[in-house]
């Protein structure tokens, strides 16, 4: 059964911000991975997309894959899903993957700005 990953606003902006290939990435560190994006990170997003050009990029690419149903801000909403689904977070955010390591959460992030890993696997 294909894993579930996770993806934070900042992890649809590495594409465009770091020429990151996501998928691929995604396959290498992961293996069969279903990718999905919470609401709230949608919402997020948005709000960027007003303003910023990758935003909006960013907004295209997350048609790519599955919306799953979250609750409140886009890191809660990672934080529970994640936990109730077993699932990997993909995100940059610092603070983010702090609280997500003090979970036993696993997460895969961007090194050297231009490939990821994962940890806590």
């Amino acid at each position: 059964m294909p894993r579930l990953a996770l993806l934070d606003a900042n992890a649809l902006l590495m594409p465009f911000q770091f020429q990151v290939h996501l998928d691929a990435e995604l396959r290498r560190v992961l293996g069969d991975v279903d990718v999905a994006v919470p609401t709230p990170v949608l919402g997020e997003l948005a709000l960027l997309a007003d303003h910023d050009r990758d935003a909006r990029a960013a907004q295209r690419l997350s048609k790519n894959y599955r919306i799953i149903e979250g609750r409140g801000s886009a890191d809660d909403a990672l934080m529970d899903l994640a936990a109730k689904h077993h699932a990997v977070v993909v995100t940059n955010d610092q603070p983010l993957l702090d609280r997500l390591k003090a979970a036993g959460i696993p997460r895969v992030f961007l090194r050297s700005r231009n490939h990821l890993v994962a940890e806590g696997l």
